[in-house]
Protein backbone atom coordinates (compact mmCIF):
# COMPACT_ATOMS: atom_id res chain seq x y z
CA UNK A 1 0.00 0.00 0.00
CA UNK A 2 1.54 3.36 -1.01
CA UNK A 3 2.12 5.76 1.89
CA UNK A 4 -0.22 8.25 0.22
CA UNK A 5 -3.05 5.86 1.14
CA UNK A 6 -2.05 6.20 4.81
CA UNK A 7 -2.37 9.98 4.61
CA UNK A 8 -5.80 9.73 2.99
CA UNK A 9 -6.89 7.16 5.58
CA UNK A 10 -5.86 9.47 8.44
CA UNK A 11 -7.68 12.40 6.84
CA UNK A 12 -10.88 10.34 6.79
CA UNK A 13 -10.55 8.71 10.22
CA UNK A 14 -9.03 11.61 12.19
CA UNK A 15 -9.85 14.75 10.16
CA UNK A 16 -9.80 17.22 13.05
CA UNK A 17 -6.90 15.76 15.02
CA UNK A 18 -3.50 17.44 14.91
CA UNK A 19 -1.07 15.83 12.48
CA UNK A 20 1.88 18.22 12.48
CA UNK A 21 3.15 21.03 14.67
CA UNK A 22 5.96 23.39 13.71
CA UNK A 23 7.92 24.95 16.57
CA UNK A 24 10.47 27.65 15.94
CA UNK A 25 11.66 29.23 19.22
CA UNK A 26 14.03 31.58 17.38
CA UNK A 27 11.05 33.31 15.75
CA UNK A 28 9.01 33.64 18.94
CA UNK A 29 9.27 37.44 19.06
CA UNK A 30 9.54 38.23 15.36
CA UNK A 31 7.13 35.95 13.50
CA UNK A 32 4.39 37.90 11.69
CA UNK A 33 1.80 36.24 9.47
CA UNK A 34 -0.26 38.09 6.87
CA UNK A 35 -3.97 37.25 6.70
CA UNK A 36 -3.44 35.85 3.24
CA UNK A 37 -0.76 33.51 4.49
CA UNK A 38 -2.86 32.71 7.56
CA UNK A 39 -5.70 31.52 5.29
CA UNK A 40 -3.36 29.29 3.33
CA UNK A 41 -1.86 27.76 6.47
CA UNK A 42 -5.30 27.13 7.98
CA UNK A 43 -3.95 26.36 11.46
CA UNK A 44 -6.33 25.02 14.07
CA UNK A 45 -4.44 27.11 16.58
CA UNK A 46 -1.88 29.85 16.19
CA UNK A 47 0.84 31.20 18.44
CA UNK A 48 3.72 33.51 17.53
CA UNK A 49 6.20 30.72 16.85
CA UNK A 50 3.89 27.72 16.64
CA UNK A 51 1.79 26.45 13.75
CA UNK A 52 -0.17 23.23 13.39
CA UNK A 53 -2.34 21.45 10.87
CA UNK A 54 -4.85 18.63 11.14
CA UNK A 55 -4.78 15.42 9.11
CA UNK A 56 -7.57 16.79 6.91
CA UNK A 57 -5.69 20.01 6.16
CA UNK A 58 -2.45 18.06 5.62
CA UNK A 59 -4.15 15.90 2.99
CA UNK A 60 -5.85 18.88 1.35
CA UNK A 61 -2.54 20.74 1.06
CA UNK A 62 -0.93 17.70 -0.53
CA UNK A 63 -3.85 17.47 -2.97
CA UNK A 64 -3.59 21.16 -3.87
CA UNK A 65 0.09 20.81 -4.67
CA UNK A 66 -0.47 17.59 -6.61
CA UNK A 67 -3.12 19.29 -8.72
CA UNK A 68 -0.82 22.24 -9.30
CA UNK A 69 1.90 19.92 -10.56
CA UNK A 70 -0.52 18.06 -12.81
CA UNK A 71 -1.75 21.37 -14.26
CA UNK A 72 1.86 22.08 -15.26
CA UNK A 73 2.17 18.80 -17.11
CA UNK A 74 3.90 16.71 -14.45
CA UNK A 75 3.53 13.01 -15.14
CA UNK A 76 4.50 9.71 -13.57
CA UNK A 77 8.26 9.36 -12.94
CA UNK A 78 9.02 13.07 -13.39
CA UNK A 79 11.29 14.32 -10.60
CA UNK A 80 10.51 17.12 -8.16
CA UNK A 81 13.35 18.34 -5.94
CA UNK A 82 12.65 19.80 -2.48
CA UNK A 83 15.17 22.02 -0.75
CA UNK A 84 13.70 23.61 2.37
CA UNK A 85 14.37 23.74 6.07
CA UNK A 86 11.93 21.79 8.24
CA UNK A 87 8.60 23.59 8.17
CA UNK A 88 4.88 22.92 8.03
CA UNK A 89 4.92 22.98 4.21
CA UNK A 90 7.64 20.32 3.81
CA UNK A 91 5.64 17.12 4.18
CA UNK A 92 2.51 18.32 2.27
CA UNK A 93 4.82 19.23 -0.63
CA UNK A 94 6.48 15.79 -0.44
CA UNK A 95 3.15 13.96 -0.41
CA UNK A 96 1.78 16.20 -3.14
CA UNK A 97 4.62 15.01 -5.37
CA UNK A 98 3.92 11.36 -4.51
CA UNK A 99 0.20 11.76 -5.24
CA UNK A 100 0.97 12.67 -8.87
CA UNK A 101 3.06 9.55 -9.45
CA UNK A 102 6.15 11.72 -9.76
CA UNK A 103 9.34 11.04 -7.81
CA UNK A 104 10.18 13.19 -4.78
CA UNK A 105 13.85 14.23 -4.63
CA UNK A 106 14.79 15.81 -1.27
CA UNK A 107 18.02 17.86 -1.30
CA UNK A 108 20.39 18.29 1.62
CA UNK A 109 19.88 21.86 2.86
CA UNK A 110 23.63 22.18 3.30
CA UNK A 111 24.28 21.84 -0.43
CA UNK A 112 26.04 24.82 -1.93
CA UNK A 113 25.08 26.18 -5.36
CA UNK A 114 27.40 23.80 -7.20
CA UNK A 115 26.06 20.75 -5.36
CA UNK A 116 22.46 21.81 -6.04
CA UNK A 117 23.26 22.05 -9.75
CA UNK A 118 25.13 18.73 -9.69
CA UNK A 119 22.29 16.83 -7.97
CA UNK A 120 19.65 18.49 -10.16
CA UNK A 121 21.39 17.24 -13.29
CA UNK A 122 22.33 13.85 -11.82
CA UNK A 123 18.72 13.04 -10.87
CA UNK A 124 17.31 14.71 -14.02
CA UNK A 125 15.06 16.94 -11.93
CA UNK A 126 12.08 18.60 -13.65
CA UNK A 127 10.90 20.96 -10.88
CA UNK A 128 12.66 22.53 -7.90
CA UNK A 129 10.73 23.63 -4.81
CA UNK A 130 12.82 25.84 -2.52
CA UNK A 131 12.51 28.01 0.57
CA UNK A 132 13.72 31.56 1.32
CA UNK A 133 17.04 30.41 2.79
CA UNK A 134 18.10 29.11 -0.63
CA UNK A 135 17.36 32.10 -2.85
CA UNK A 136 21.04 33.02 -3.18
CA UNK A 137 22.17 29.49 -3.95
CA UNK A 138 19.45 28.94 -6.55
CA UNK A 139 20.08 32.38 -8.06
CA UNK A 140 23.76 31.52 -8.66
CA UNK A 141 22.76 29.07 -11.38
CA UNK A 142 19.18 30.30 -11.91
CA UNK A 143 19.49 30.59 -15.69
CA UNK A 144 20.82 27.04 -16.00
CA UNK A 145 18.45 25.57 -13.39
CA UNK A 146 15.40 27.22 -14.97
CA UNK A 147 16.25 25.87 -18.42
CA UNK A 148 13.33 23.51 -19.07
CA UNK A 149 12.43 23.42 -15.37
CA UNK A 150 9.85 25.06 -13.13
CA UNK A 151 11.23 26.80 -10.04
CA UNK A 152 8.68 27.13 -7.22
CA UNK A 153 9.35 29.36 -4.22
CA UNK A 154 7.80 28.69 -0.80
CA UNK A 155 7.83 31.95 1.18
CA UNK A 156 7.21 35.68 1.06
CA UNK A 157 8.62 38.03 -1.61
CA UNK A 158 9.05 35.58 -4.46
CA UNK A 159 12.25 36.20 -6.47
CA UNK A 160 11.87 37.14 -10.13
CA UNK A 161 13.39 33.88 -11.42
CA UNK A 162 10.73 31.69 -9.70
CA UNK A 163 6.96 31.36 -9.29
CA UNK A 164 5.12 31.59 -5.99
CA UNK A 165 3.98 28.27 -4.53
CA UNK A 166 1.51 29.95 -2.19
CA UNK A 167 -0.21 32.01 -4.87
CA UNK A 168 -0.47 29.08 -7.24
CA UNK A 169 -1.78 26.42 -4.82
CA UNK A 170 -4.47 28.78 -3.51
CA UNK A 171 -6.35 28.35 -6.80
CA UNK A 172 -5.97 24.55 -6.97
CA UNK A 173 -8.51 21.93 -5.98
CA UNK A 174 -8.16 20.27 -2.59
CA UNK A 175 -9.62 17.03 -3.95
CA UNK A 176 -7.44 13.99 -4.50
CA UNK A 177 -6.10 13.70 -8.06
CA UNK A 178 -6.80 9.95 -7.84
CA UNK A 179 -3.67 8.86 -9.70
CA UNK A 180 -3.41 5.06 -9.30
CA UNK A 181 -0.21 3.98 -7.52
CA UNK A 182 1.27 0.61 -6.59
CA UNK A 183 4.18 -0.50 -4.43
CA UNK A 184 6.15 -1.13 -7.63
CA UNK A 185 5.98 2.49 -8.76
CA UNK A 186 9.02 4.66 -8.15
CA UNK A 187 8.55 7.06 -5.24
CA UNK A 188 11.70 8.87 -4.18
CA UNK A 189 15.34 9.59 -4.87
CA UNK A 190 17.53 10.20 -1.85
CA UNK A 191 21.19 11.13 -1.94
CA UNK A 192 24.08 9.46 -0.20
CA UNK A 193 25.62 11.64 2.50
CA UNK A 194 28.53 12.63 0.30
CA UNK A 195 31.10 12.00 3.07
CA UNK A 196 33.24 10.16 0.51
CA UNK A 197 32.79 12.50 -2.46
CA UNK A 198 29.87 13.83 -4.51
CA UNK A 199 26.58 12.17 -3.53
CA UNK A 200 24.97 9.31 -5.43
CA UNK A 201 21.25 9.31 -6.30
CA UNK A 202 19.42 6.43 -4.58
CA UNK A 203 16.17 5.34 -6.25
CA UNK A 204 13.40 3.76 -4.14
CA UNK A 205 10.00 2.34 -4.99
CA UNK A 206 6.85 3.04 -2.99
CA UNK A 207 7.34 -0.38 -1.43
CA UNK A 208 10.40 0.99 0.40
CA UNK A 209 8.43 3.91 1.80
CA UNK A 210 5.52 1.74 2.97
CA UNK A 211 7.91 -0.77 4.53
CA UNK A 212 9.65 2.01 6.46
CA UNK A 213 6.36 3.33 7.83
CA UNK A 214 5.09 -0.03 9.08
CA UNK A 215 8.49 -1.10 10.38
CA UNK A 216 8.96 2.10 12.42
CA UNK A 217 5.54 1.74 14.03
CA UNK A 218 6.20 -1.92 14.88
CA UNK A 219 9.72 -1.37 16.23
CA UNK A 220 8.68 1.41 18.60
CA UNK A 221 5.10 0.45 19.33
CA UNK A 222 3.90 3.79 17.99
CA UNK A 223 0.26 4.30 18.93
CA UNK A 224 -2.44 6.88 18.46
CA UNK A 225 -1.54 8.65 21.70
CA UNK A 226 2.16 9.00 20.97
CA UNK A 227 3.76 12.33 20.04
CA UNK A 228 6.97 12.14 18.05
CA UNK A 229 9.53 14.95 18.29
CA UNK A 230 11.33 15.34 14.97
CA UNK A 231 14.49 17.45 15.13
CA UNK A 232 16.76 16.26 12.28
CA UNK A 233 16.20 17.57 8.74
CA UNK A 234 13.35 16.00 6.78
CA UNK A 235 15.46 15.64 3.64
CA UNK A 236 17.25 12.81 5.44
CA UNK A 237 15.84 9.29 5.41
CA UNK A 238 16.33 9.01 9.18
CA UNK A 239 14.02 11.88 10.10
CA UNK A 240 11.50 11.15 7.36
CA UNK A 241 11.05 7.47 8.03
CA UNK A 242 11.07 7.73 11.80
CA UNK A 243 8.24 10.24 11.35
CA UNK A 244 6.40 7.76 9.13
CA UNK A 245 5.73 5.68 12.24
CA UNK A 246 3.43 8.55 13.25
CA UNK A 247 1.86 8.49 9.79
CA UNK A 248 1.21 4.75 10.13
CA UNK A 249 -0.31 5.17 13.60
CA UNK A 250 -2.22 8.39 12.83
CA UNK A 251 -0.55 10.26 15.69
CA UNK A 252 0.87 13.75 16.16
CA UNK A 253 4.42 14.81 15.38
CA UNK A 254 6.30 18.00 16.22
CA UNK A 255 8.85 19.55 13.83
CA UNK A 256 11.32 21.41 16.01
CA UNK A 257 13.75 24.02 14.73
CA UNK A 258 16.72 24.08 17.07
CA UNK A 259 18.63 21.40 18.94
CA UNK A 260 19.93 23.01 22.12
CA UNK A 261 19.23 21.10 25.35
CA UNK A 262 16.89 23.85 26.55
CA UNK A 263 14.89 23.85 23.32
CA UNK A 264 14.58 20.04 23.19
CA UNK A 265 13.45 19.62 26.79
CA UNK A 266 11.06 22.57 26.50
CA UNK A 267 9.47 21.06 23.40
CA UNK A 268 9.11 17.64 25.03
CA UNK A 269 7.52 19.34 28.03
CA UNK A 270 5.13 21.72 26.26
CA UNK A 271 4.01 19.36 23.49
CA UNK A 272 3.87 16.26 25.74
CA UNK A 273 6.20 14.34 23.45
CA UNK A 274 6.52 10.62 24.12
CA UNK A 275 9.10 9.57 21.49
CA UNK A 276 12.29 11.50 20.70
CA UNK A 277 14.97 10.58 18.20
CA UNK A 278 18.32 12.16 19.04
CA UNK A 279 21.73 12.28 17.44
CA UNK A 280 24.72 11.48 19.65
CA UNK A 281 25.91 15.12 19.94
CA UNK A 282 22.46 16.29 21.08
CA UNK A 283 22.17 13.57 23.71
CA UNK A 284 25.68 14.42 24.87
CA UNK A 285 24.79 18.11 25.14
CA UNK A 286 21.70 17.33 27.23
CA UNK A 287 23.74 15.17 29.61
CA UNK A 288 26.46 17.81 29.90
CA UNK A 289 23.85 20.47 30.68
CA UNK A 290 22.34 18.25 33.38
CA UNK A 291 25.76 17.33 34.79
CA UNK A 292 26.76 20.99 35.07
CA UNK A 293 23.49 22.00 36.73
CA UNK A 294 22.66 24.41 33.91
CA UNK A 295 19.45 22.45 33.40
CA UNK A 296 17.31 20.56 35.88
CA UNK A 297 14.87 17.79 35.00
CA UNK A 298 12.50 19.09 37.68
CA UNK A 299 11.89 22.24 35.63
CA UNK A 300 10.15 20.30 32.86
CA UNK A 301 7.16 17.99 32.48
CA UNK A 302 8.83 14.85 31.17
CA UNK A 303 6.88 12.00 32.77
CA UNK A 304 5.15 11.10 29.49
CA UNK A 305 8.47 10.73 27.62
CA UNK A 306 8.76 6.96 27.21
CA UNK A 307 11.31 6.32 24.43
CA UNK A 308 14.63 7.85 23.41
CA UNK A 309 16.31 6.33 20.40
CA UNK A 310 19.47 7.13 18.49
CA UNK A 311 20.79 6.33 15.04
CA UNK A 312 22.90 7.62 12.14
CA UNK A 313 26.22 6.78 13.82
CA UNK A 314 27.84 4.41 16.34
CA UNK A 315 26.50 5.03 19.84
CA UNK A 316 28.97 4.91 22.76
CA UNK A 317 27.63 2.54 25.45
CA UNK A 318 28.92 4.97 28.08
CA UNK A 319 26.51 7.63 26.80
CA UNK A 320 23.48 5.37 27.21
CA UNK A 321 24.60 4.33 30.68
CA UNK A 322 24.72 8.00 31.68
CA UNK A 323 21.36 8.66 30.00
CA UNK A 324 19.60 5.91 31.93
CA UNK A 325 20.98 7.31 35.18
CA UNK A 326 19.01 10.51 34.53
CA UNK A 327 16.05 8.81 32.82
CA UNK A 328 15.79 5.33 34.38
CA UNK A 329 12.25 4.78 33.09
CA UNK A 330 13.08 5.44 29.45
CA UNK A 331 12.94 2.74 26.84
CA UNK A 332 15.97 2.90 24.59
CA UNK A 333 16.59 1.74 21.05
CA UNK A 334 19.28 2.26 18.47
CA UNK A 335 18.65 1.98 14.76
CA UNK A 336 21.07 1.12 12.00
CA UNK A 337 20.54 1.74 8.32
CA UNK A 338 21.59 3.51 5.16
CA UNK A 339 19.74 5.68 2.68
CA UNK A 340 20.19 2.68 0.37
CA UNK A 341 18.05 0.66 2.83
CA UNK A 342 15.41 3.38 3.24
CA UNK A 343 17.17 4.76 6.27
CA UNK A 344 17.00 3.38 9.80
CA UNK A 345 15.76 0.03 10.99
CA UNK A 346 17.12 -2.75 8.80
CA UNK A 347 19.00 -3.60 12.01
CA UNK A 348 17.74 -2.34 15.35
CA UNK A 349 18.47 -3.09 18.98
CA UNK A 350 14.86 -3.34 20.18
CA UNK A 351 13.52 -1.69 23.32
CA UNK A 352 13.56 -5.03 25.11
CA UNK A 353 17.32 -5.46 24.63
CA UNK A 354 18.82 -2.61 26.62
CA UNK A 355 21.15 -5.19 28.22
CA UNK A 356 22.85 -5.37 24.81
CA UNK A 357 23.69 -1.67 24.55
CA UNK A 358 26.71 -1.42 22.28
CA UNK A 359 25.20 -3.70 19.65
CA UNK A 360 23.33 -2.29 16.65
CA UNK A 361 20.92 -5.15 17.24
CA UNK A 362 19.12 -7.81 15.26
CA UNK A 363 17.49 -7.83 11.80
CA UNK A 364 14.58 -5.41 11.63
CA UNK A 365 11.01 -6.20 10.64
CA UNK A 366 11.08 -8.21 7.36
CA UNK A 367 14.87 -7.87 7.03
CA UNK A 368 17.68 -10.44 6.77
CA UNK A 369 21.37 -9.91 7.60
CA UNK A 370 24.65 -11.71 7.01
CA UNK A 371 28.38 -10.98 7.40
CA UNK A 372 30.76 -11.93 4.60
CA UNK A 373 34.50 -11.97 3.96
CA UNK A 374 36.32 -10.57 0.91
CA UNK A 375 35.27 -13.65 -1.10
CA UNK A 376 31.58 -13.21 -0.20
CA UNK A 377 31.60 -16.24 2.10
CA UNK A 378 29.68 -15.95 5.36
CA UNK A 379 31.98 -15.73 8.36
CA UNK A 380 31.60 -17.50 11.70
CA UNK A 381 30.08 -15.76 14.69
CA UNK A 382 32.65 -13.61 16.42
CA UNK A 383 34.56 -12.92 13.18
CA UNK A 384 34.64 -9.51 11.48
CA UNK A 385 33.36 -9.05 7.95
CA UNK A 386 31.17 -6.83 5.81
CA UNK A 387 27.54 -6.48 6.88
CA UNK A 388 24.98 -7.23 4.17
CA UNK A 389 21.22 -6.71 4.45
CA UNK A 390 18.25 -7.88 2.40
CA UNK A 391 14.62 -6.83 2.59
CA UNK A 392 11.73 -4.86 1.06
CA UNK A 393 13.44 -1.52 1.74
CA UNK A 394 16.53 -2.10 -0.41
CA UNK A 395 17.00 0.53 -3.11
CA UNK A 396 16.27 -0.21 -6.75
CA UNK A 397 19.59 1.24 -7.92
CA UNK A 398 21.87 4.21 -7.98
CA UNK A 399 20.07 6.29 -10.57
CA UNK A 400 21.89 6.32 -13.90
CA UNK A 401 24.92 4.60 -12.31
CA UNK A 402 24.93 0.88 -13.12
CA UNK A 403 28.62 0.47 -12.27
CA UNK A 404 28.23 1.65 -8.67
CA UNK A 405 24.94 -0.24 -8.37
CA UNK A 406 26.67 -3.49 -9.29
CA UNK A 407 29.25 -2.96 -6.55
CA UNK A 408 26.68 -2.66 -3.77
CA UNK A 409 23.76 -4.87 -4.93
CA UNK A 410 24.40 -8.59 -5.39
CA UNK A 411 21.58 -11.15 -5.67
CA UNK A 412 19.24 -8.89 -3.74
CA UNK A 413 21.75 -8.29 -0.94
CA UNK A 414 22.87 -4.75 -0.13
CA UNK A 415 26.57 -4.60 0.75
CA UNK A 416 26.71 -1.86 3.35
CA UNK A 417 30.45 -1.14 3.47
CA UNK A 418 30.28 -1.48 7.26
CA UNK A 419 32.45 -3.96 9.13
CA UNK A 420 30.56 -5.91 11.77
CA UNK A 421 30.53 -9.06 13.85
CA UNK A 422 27.77 -11.20 15.34
CA UNK A 423 27.93 -12.52 18.87
CA UNK A 424 26.75 -15.90 20.14
CA UNK A 425 23.30 -14.46 20.97
CA UNK A 426 22.75 -13.31 17.39
CA UNK A 427 23.30 -9.61 17.98
CA UNK A 428 25.24 -7.58 15.43
CA UNK A 429 27.97 -5.18 16.51
CA UNK A 430 29.27 -2.45 14.23
CA UNK A 431 33.06 -2.48 14.15
CA UNK A 432 33.69 0.35 11.67
CA UNK A 433 33.25 1.61 8.14
CA UNK A 434 35.18 -0.56 5.71
CA UNK A 435 36.88 2.55 4.33
CA UNK A 436 37.72 3.83 7.81
CA UNK A 437 39.70 0.78 8.89
CA UNK A 438 43.30 1.73 9.65
CA UNK A 439 46.02 -0.66 8.50
CA UNK A 440 49.07 -0.02 10.68
CA UNK A 441 52.06 -2.27 10.33
CA UNK A 442 49.85 -4.94 8.76
CA UNK A 443 47.37 -4.80 11.67
CA UNK A 444 43.71 -3.88 11.12
CA UNK A 445 42.62 -1.22 13.62
CA UNK A 446 38.97 -0.26 13.98
CA UNK A 447 38.58 3.41 15.00
CA UNK A 448 35.14 3.02 16.62
CA UNK A 449 36.60 0.76 19.30
CA UNK A 450 39.17 3.40 20.23
CA UNK A 451 36.62 6.22 20.04
CA UNK A 452 34.26 4.41 22.41
CA UNK A 453 37.09 3.96 24.91
CA UNK A 454 38.30 7.58 24.81
CA UNK A 455 34.74 8.93 25.15
CA UNK A 456 34.56 7.43 28.63
CA UNK A 457 37.16 9.95 29.85
CA UNK A 458 35.23 12.60 31.75
CA UNK A 459 36.83 15.59 30.02
CA UNK A 460 36.09 14.38 26.48
CA UNK A 461 33.04 15.74 24.68
CA UNK A 462 33.66 14.12 21.29
CA UNK A 463 36.39 12.15 19.55
CA UNK A 464 37.32 10.89 16.10
CA UNK A 465 40.11 8.46 15.29
CA UNK A 466 41.65 8.41 11.81
CA UNK A 467 44.70 7.02 10.10
CA UNK A 468 47.42 9.42 9.01
CA UNK A 469 50.50 8.66 6.87
CA UNK A 470 53.53 7.05 8.50
CA UNK A 471 56.71 6.13 6.65
CA UNK A 472 57.37 3.01 8.72
CA UNK A 473 53.88 1.68 9.51
CA UNK A 474 52.05 2.96 6.43
CA UNK A 475 49.41 4.50 8.69
CA UNK A 476 49.29 5.39 12.33
CA UNK A 477 46.32 6.21 14.54
CA UNK A 478 45.53 9.80 15.37
CA UNK A 479 42.87 10.87 17.86
CA UNK A 480 41.13 14.20 17.32
CA UNK A 481 39.57 15.21 20.63
CA UNK A 482 37.00 17.87 21.44
CA UNK A 483 37.15 18.81 25.11
CA UNK A 484 34.05 19.63 27.16
CA UNK A 485 33.32 23.32 27.59
CA UNK A 486 35.23 24.94 30.44
CA UNK A 487 37.65 22.04 30.86
CA UNK A 488 41.37 21.75 30.13
CA UNK A 489 42.81 18.48 28.91
CA UNK A 490 46.41 17.65 28.00
CA UNK A 491 48.00 15.19 25.65
CA UNK A 492 49.68 13.51 28.62
CA UNK A 493 46.29 12.89 30.26
CA UNK A 494 44.94 11.18 27.15
CA UNK A 495 48.09 9.11 26.72
CA UNK A 496 47.87 7.93 30.31
CA UNK A 497 44.18 7.11 29.99
CA UNK A 498 44.82 5.15 26.79
CA UNK A 499 47.17 2.84 28.67
CA UNK A 500 43.96 0.90 29.21
CA UNK A 501 43.99 0.00 25.50
CA UNK A 502 46.18 -2.67 23.88
CA UNK A 503 49.45 -1.10 22.75
CA UNK A 504 48.69 -1.32 19.02
CA UNK A 505 45.37 0.52 19.48
CA UNK A 506 46.78 3.47 21.41
CA UNK A 507 46.74 6.72 19.41
CA UNK A 508 50.20 7.71 18.25
CA UNK A 509 49.19 11.35 17.70
CA UNK A 510 46.66 13.52 19.50
CA UNK A 511 45.01 16.71 18.28
CA UNK A 512 42.65 18.95 20.24
CA UNK A 513 40.02 20.60 18.03
CA UNK A 514 36.31 20.62 17.22
CA UNK A 515 34.93 17.47 15.61
CA UNK A 516 33.15 18.23 12.33
CA UNK A 517 29.83 16.43 11.89
CA UNK A 518 27.32 16.63 9.06
CA UNK A 519 23.62 17.44 9.42
CA UNK A 520 22.82 13.84 10.38
CA UNK A 521 25.50 13.68 13.06
CA UNK A 522 28.07 11.62 11.19
CA UNK A 523 31.71 12.53 11.75
CA UNK A 524 33.18 13.97 8.56
CA UNK A 525 36.34 11.88 8.55
CA UNK A 526 37.37 12.74 4.98
CA UNK A 527 37.55 16.37 6.11
CA UNK A 528 39.72 15.39 9.08
CA UNK A 529 41.99 13.27 6.90
CA UNK A 530 42.45 16.16 4.53
CA UNK A 531 43.38 18.42 7.44
CA UNK A 532 45.84 15.95 8.92
CA UNK A 533 47.31 14.12 5.93
CA UNK A 534 45.90 15.11 2.55
CA UNK A 535 48.41 13.03 0.61
CA UNK A 536 46.90 9.86 2.09
CA UNK A 537 43.26 10.78 1.55
CA UNK A 538 42.70 9.27 -1.90
CA UNK A 539 44.34 5.97 -1.03
CA UNK A 540 42.24 5.60 2.09
CA UNK A 541 39.00 6.52 0.37
CA UNK A 542 39.57 3.97 -2.43
CA UNK A 543 40.65 1.09 -0.22
CA UNK A 544 38.25 -1.83 -0.38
Amino acid sequence: MPVTDLLERNAKLYPDEVALVELNPEMADTRRISWKEYDLIEPTRFEPYRRQITWKVFDEKANRFANLLLSRGVKKNDKVAIIMYNCLEWLPVYFGVLKTGAIAVPFNFRYDAEEILYCTELAEVDIIVFGPEFIGRIETYAERLARGRLLLYVGDNCPSFAESYRELVADCSSKSPCIPLTDDDFGAIYFSSGTTGFPKAILHKHQSLSQAAEMEARHHGTGRDDVFLCIPPLYHTGAKFHWMGSLFAGSKAVLLKGASPEVILSAVSSEKCTIVWLLVPWAQDILDALDSGRLSIEDYNLDQWRLMHIGAQPVPPSLIKRWLEYFPNHQYDTNYGLSESTGPGCVHLGVENVHKVGAIGVPGYRWECKIVDESDNEVEKGEVGELCVKGPGVMTCYYNNPEETAKILKDGWLYTGDMAMQDEDGFYFLVDRKKDVIVSGGENIYPVQIENFIRTYDKVKDVAVIGIPDTRLGEKTAAIIEVKDGMICTEAEIEEYCMGLPRYKRPKTIFFEEIPRNATGKIEKPKLRKMHGAENLVAMENRS
